[in-house]
C-alpha cells in the first residue's frame, strides 16, 4: 500500500488493538476447561467450552451495554448458560460453584495473558513525536480498563485517555467520538479510528466522516458475508507509520 499522509489526529482502541486482551476466546476457553477437566468428567473440556463460547456467543449479540461494565458477572452467567445448554442435552448437571470457579478462573488467566503488542508502544510514542494528537478509547469498567491503562505504561502517551465507565458512555455510542475529537481540538476529516471491532471502530467511525481502520492482528480477514468495509485493515499498530518515520 502507498504510504499515506498522516493525519491530525488517531482514537485508539486498547483492548486488542495495542494490548493482547480477549482475542481468540475458543483458545481461552479450551485452557481453562482442561484445567477442569477433572470435575467435569465425564464430560470433554472441549464439549464443554463449546457450549459454553455458544451461549456466550448468544448472551452478547443482545446483551445491554451495562454488562460492558460487569465483564466478570457476565462470565458467570454465560459458564451458567454453558452447563444448562449441556444438562438439556442430556448430560449430568454440573454444579454451580464450578460454573462460578470456572468463570472467576477465566477473567483470571485474562488478566495473567495480557500483553502488548510488540512495537505499539514504540510506536505509538512515534506517532506523538511526529505531532500526531492522540486519545485512547476504550470500553469497559472504570476500575478494569484504568488499571490496564496504568499497569502498561499508557497514559503519559497519550492527549486524552476516555475510558466508558468513567465517562458514562462508550462506543458506538457517537458521542464518544465526537467527545474524543473535541478534547482533541479536531474534527471528523482530520481524523483516523484505530481498532478491532467492526462496528465500534469502522461502522459508527465511517458515519460520522472518520478514516477508518481495522486491525486484524491474526490475520483471519473479515469474517464470512461481512458488507463492512473498512477503509483501510492492518495487522500492527507499525503500519501506520509513514516509511521514512
Amino acid at each position: 500500500m502507498t504510504a499515506m499522509k498522516l493525519p491530525r489526529a488517531m482514537l485508539i482502541d486498547m483492548d486488542d488493538t495495542i494490548l493482547s486482551a480477549y482475542g481468540r476466546p475458543r483458545i481461552a476457553w479450551n485452557i481453562i476447561a482442561a484445567e477442569f477437566a477433572d470435575e467435569l468428567a465425564p464430560l470433554p473440556p472441549e464439549e464443554v467450552a463449546t457450549a459454553v463460547l455458544g451461549f456466550a456467543k448468544k448472551f452478547w449479540a443482545t446483551a445491554e451495554p451495562v454488562w460492558r461494565l460487569k465483564l466478570g458477572e457476565a462470565r458467570r452467567i454465560t459458564v451458567r448458560g454453558g452447563f444448562a445448554a449441556l444438562a438439556a442435552a442430556g448430560h449430568r448437571p454440573l454444579p454451580d460453584d464450578l460454573a462460578i470457579r470456572i468463570a472467576d478462573r477465566f477473567t483470571a488467566y485474562r488478566e495473567e495473558e495480557m500483553f502488548v503488542f510488540p512495537g505499539a508502544h514504540e510506536t505509538i510514542d512515534r506517532l506523538r513525536a511526529l505531532g500526531v494528537r492522540l486519545a485512547l478509547v476504550t470500553n469497559g469498567a472504570a476500575d478494569t480498563q484504568r488499571a490496564k491503562v496504568e499497569r502498561f505504561e499508557l497514559a503519559h502517551r497519550f492527549h486524552h485517555v476516555q475510558i466508558e465507565g468513567e465517562h458514562g458512555f462508550g462506543k458506538p455510542e457517537e458521542r464518544a467520538y465526537l467527545h474524543a475529537m473535541e478534547a482533541l481540538g479536531v474534527t471528523a476529516g482530520d481524523t483516523w479510528m484505530i481498532g478491532d471491532n467492526l462496528e465500534w471502530e469502522v461502522v459508527t467511525p465511517q458515519r460520522l466522516g472518520i478514516y477508518a481502520i481495522w486491525m486484524d492482528v491474526h490475520g483471519e480477514g473479515l469474517p464470512k458475508g461481512s458488507t463492512v468495509k473498512p477503509d483501510r485493515i492492518i495487522r500492527s499498530l507499525a503500519e501506520l507509520l509513514p516509511a521514512t518515520a
